[in-house]
């Protein structure tokens, strides 16, 4: 019987992975009515850290291989060489595996951070960590992209030799571009939110709301690598813009509240003119919805609701939950319904159970954020970025995002503060 014990590193690590995201799975179905909330949520955090640092070692020993085992491998110090040249050699090596293994463990610390090194602002370490993440990301998908590229190009090439030297370029490659793509992408995300302008029509838009503005925010991910000094700046310059409402569409922090309370006190410092709406705060709306009109104009007001985000019915977070009926409960069909919905998903499936909805507002994609995850995110959502025109009657506009997800880099995207401008259809 083949046995466990045989099976290679990689193999050990795949079987290891599969067991933690099934014992997730039972976590949220058999167990979730048997134990508590905070049992519940310890359990899953850790859980949650077993399975991502499960995956990271799969690449951690991809990586390794590539950038430790073959490159070092292939520049042996030769019989031919001096003694104080092999020394020098079999120094430097040490110091790459050093380097290397000490670049692995902080990636794989980065989701730690999450959990122990949450403040008003960001930690070191957290920081580091989470780059180092990144870098992790872009260097793994390099790698595994010239590597098939090698295989391809060795079925051509003549002899061992030239495959390991082919190789050995390749990951040198590698890693140049990934550092050139790294820096580039802490760059741009360093950079202020862009504004963006955006006019949608309307229909049934009362002639008093005409015009009125609104600012979307999403994604802002207070936590390990966010804090308030970037809430702060974005707070600034929204109030710049001077806008009538502030819609707020979701993952606003990454963290407990209590760890993230003054990190979060900037947002009051809002100063809409018709007020500031937070889907699941603010003026949160939980599977609910607010009217909103200009001063004395009572009549003539926007169905602005929130919906609970599609995870919390995963999660069987206690009285949470995605309620679209409920959301739009009272909402009159000769008033414009502007729907926040944090997941292009649910902005889908609430279309499917509403689509007298005039305006969907959602994020949840940060535009990919960080090429190559770029590709993920697009074959994962219905809609990815930008607006989109459903029907005669029905738009949707996915942001994304206000700032970043942990990785404190943006690659194929931008950070931006979106200005929408409403009128009459």
């Amino acid at each position: 019987m083949f046995g466990f014990s045989r099976l290679s590193a990689e193999g050990k690590v795949g079987v290891a992975t599969g067991v933690v995201f099934f014992s997730m799975l039972i976590s949220r179905t058999v167990l979730s009515e048997r134990v508590d909330i905070v049992t519940r949520s310890r359990l899953f955090r850790a859980q949650f850290l077993l399975f991502i640092n499960s995956l990271l070692l799969l690449g951690s020993l991809y990586i390794w291989k590539r950038a430790v085992t073959r490159l070092c491998g292939a520049r042996l110090p030769s019989s031919s060489s001096s003694s104080s040249a092999a020394s020098a050699r079999t120094w430097s090596h040490r110091c790459w595996r050093a380097a290397v293994l000490l670049f692995l463990a902080l990636a794989h610390c980065s989701y730690l951070s999450m959990f122990y090194l949450v403040g008003t602002e960001p930690h070191w370490l957290s920081l580091l960590s989470f780059s180092c993440l990144g870098v992790y990301v872009i260097l793994l998908f390099l790698l595994m992209v010239f590597g098939c590229a090698g295989r391809v190009l060795q079925m051509f090439s003549k002899g061992s030799v030239v495959a390991v030297s082919g190789s050995d370029r390749q990951t040198v490659l590698a890693m140049v571009m990934t550092a050139l793509l790294a820096v580039y992408g802490l760059l741009n995300a360093a950079q202020p939110p862009q504004v963006v302008e955006v006019e949608i029509p309307l229909e049934k838009l009362p002639a008093s709301m005409d015009g009125v503005k609104l600012v979307l925010l999403s994604d802002i991910h207070l936590g390990p690598t966010v804090g308030r000094s970037q809430l702060q700046r974005i707070v600034t310059m929204v109030n710049q813009l001077e806008p009538d409402v502030v819609v707020i569409v979701g993952d606003l922090t990454d963290s407990q509240v209590t760890r993230l309370r003054t990190a979060a006190e900037p947002l009051a410092l809002l100063r809409p003119r018709l007020g500031s709406y937070f889907a699941t705060g603010i003026e949160p709306l939980h599977n609910s919805h607010a009217r909103v009109f200009r001063p004395g104009q009572t009549q003539d007001w926007i169905c602005f609701a929130g919906i609970d985000d599609l995870e919390a019915s995963m999660l069987r977070y206690p009285g949470h939950g995605m309620d679209v009926e409920k959301a739009l409960s009272g909402c009159s069909e000769e008033r414009p319904i502007v729907l926040l919905a944090h997941q292009p998903h649910a902005a889908k499936q609430a279309l499917q159970q509403r689509p007298d909805i005039n305006l969907v507002l959602s994020g949840h994609t940060h535009a990919g954020q960080l090429f190559p995850l770029t590709l993920l995110a697009f074959l994962a959502n219905p809609y990815f970025c930008g607006l989109y025109r459903i029907s005669e009657h029905t738009t949707i506009y996915v942001t994304p995002g206000t700032v970043y997800y942990g990785i404190p880099m943006r690659i194929g995207s931008r950070a931006e503060i979106t200005q929408i401008t409403l009128k009459s259809a």
